[in-house]
């Protein structure tokens, strides 16, 4: 019989899978028809009856986002997209919640996508729940008089209706956890620092926190780069005829990966993401040791130049002196891998004044090495999907099952009780886990790239 949840909107009607309650497209918000595709999220209209959750709501718009890939949003899909997903072991329980935020370089993403599927993880005994929030110009467009970071307040929105409604679905409003990947790991280092995120969840797991925020000056320049390319007004009522995808066609600069990110408007974002985290919210962080060699190698980045990467000529030079086996190529793309997502992860552990702890992850997939999201379907326990074969190769490796089952252990461990099963990061010891096969606790890892890191900021 397919279980049945009661939410304050409505009944929701889902479905069974292997043991695991799942309910699909609940939406949170309204639908973004009209002048609500620039606005704040608001509340969806109740409904009676019982409504079929078996599906997942629409993505949000959005490009591709891997060559070749069929789009997961295309022109005329329904507005009706800002909906949670939830996977549940058990509906009568008071279970832990775990709350993914995706990736997606604040272009992209939905939670739909198959290597975000949520039942292996429930099956460690927690309820599991995935969002969908605006990306690119909808979610972090800069626009007069309208709200900035869309984007996190959709997510906030979500968590609301996460404390609102996740008891009916097994889970305890009191045990949330949120973690993310990429922009999703900035995401949830904002929303662990904002004081609208107060009281709405009680742990964190940010994997490579991505180094992405805007002044409003430059997202004020991005929309009118954007405007000036469509030959419209840099307003709302200048782009509310403008349909997303030709807005898709113009939004990337020369020599971007992403022109979007989260805006520090002094109140919603106060600074970087590891700037003003909350004591109260203990943090798991942590990085991959190949990070970017995704961008050079699967979508073409440029990374030849370690001169040109704006750090001084002494500290590229005491790159060159730290790691003298690496090309000129390597160099840069290590580079580039401390500057985007290593070294802001670290410092997220380093600067939390409440309960935190660091990994890296180490271990290598057969062609790309400890690249940037190689976690995420060791983290979710999914490799029978397009993504996990594309960073993992196909037979997929014989480590990476066992290897996913420790990280998944950690993490709903972390999410039950706090404690991820390794020593917290501090100052003094600089202990964390790295995931390897197999995996150990070691005193800072990448200790060459966080010395030359300390003078750069001692310096500035």
């Amino acid at each position: 019989m397919n279980p049945i949840a009661q939410t304050a909107d409505g009944a929701v009607r889902g479905s069974m899978d292997g043991g695991i309650a799942v309910f699909k497209g609940i939406p949170y918000a309204a639908p973004l028809d009209g002048p609500r595709r620039f606005q704040a999220p608001v509340p969806p209209s109740p409904w009676d009856g019982i409504r079929e959750a078996t599906a997942f709501s629409a993505a949000v718009p959005q490009p591709s986002q891997w060559p070749g890939r069929p789009p997961v949003w295309s022109p005329g899909d329904s507005t009706d997209c800002l909906s949670v997903n939830v996977w549940t072991p058990d509906p009568g329980a008071n279970l832990p919640v775990m709350v993914w935020i995706y990736g997606g370089a604040f272009l992209a993403g939905s939670s739909s996508f198959p290597q975000y599927d949520g039942a292996n993880l429930a099956r460690g005994g927690v309820v599991v729940v995935t969002l969908n929030y605006r990306v690119g110009f909808e979610g972090f467009g800069w626009l007069p008089g309208v709200p900035l970071n869309r984007a996190v307040l959709d997510q906030l929105a979500a968590l609301r209706w996460v404390r609102d409604n996740i008891a009916a679905f097994g889970g305890d409003p009191d045990a949330v956890t949120i973690f993310g990947e990429s922009a999703g790991a900035t995401a949830v280092a904002l929303l662990t620092a904002t004081e609208a995120g107060r009281g709405l969840f009680r742990r964190a797991i940010a994997q490579s926190v991505a180094r992405a925020e805007r002044t409003p000056e430059a997202a004020r320049a991005t929309t009118e780069r954007i405007a000036n390319a469509l030959g419209v007004e840099p307003s709302a009522e200048g782009f509310d005829g403008v349909p997303a995808e030709a807005i898709h066609r113009v939004q990337i600069g020369p020599g971007e990966i992403t022109p979007y990110g989260p805006t520090i408007d002094g109140d919603l974002v106060r600074g970087r993401p590891w700037q003003g985290l909350r004591p109260e919210v203990d943090l798991i962080t942590g990085f991959n040791q190949d990070e970017y060699r995704l961008f050079t190698q699967l979508l073409g980045a440029k990374a030849d130049d370690p001169a040109a990467l704006g750090l001084p000529p002494s500290a590229v030079e005491e790159y060159r002196a730290a790691y003298p086996g690496l090309s000129e190529a390597g160099l840069a793309e290590l580079i580039l891998s401390d500057t985007v997502f290593r070294m802001p992860s670290l410092w997220c552990a380093r600067e939390h004044p409440g309960r935190a702890y660091l990994y890296e992850l180490t271990w290598s997939s057969p062609s790309l090495g400890a690249c940037h999201a190689l976690d995420v379907p060791l983290t979710f326990g999914t490799f029978d999907n397009p993504f996990a074969t594309l960073l993992l190769g196909d037979p997929l490796p014989g480590d990476a099952e066992p290897l996913s089952k420790e990280i998944r252990k950690a993490w709903t461990s972390f999410a039950a009780t706090g404690d991820p099963g390794w020593p917290e990061y501090h100052a003094d010891t600089r202990l964390a886990r790295v995931w390897d096969v197999p995996s150990r606790i070691v005193s800072d890892p990448e200790e060459s790239s966080r010395r030359i890191w300390d003078a750069v900021k001692a310096a500035t």
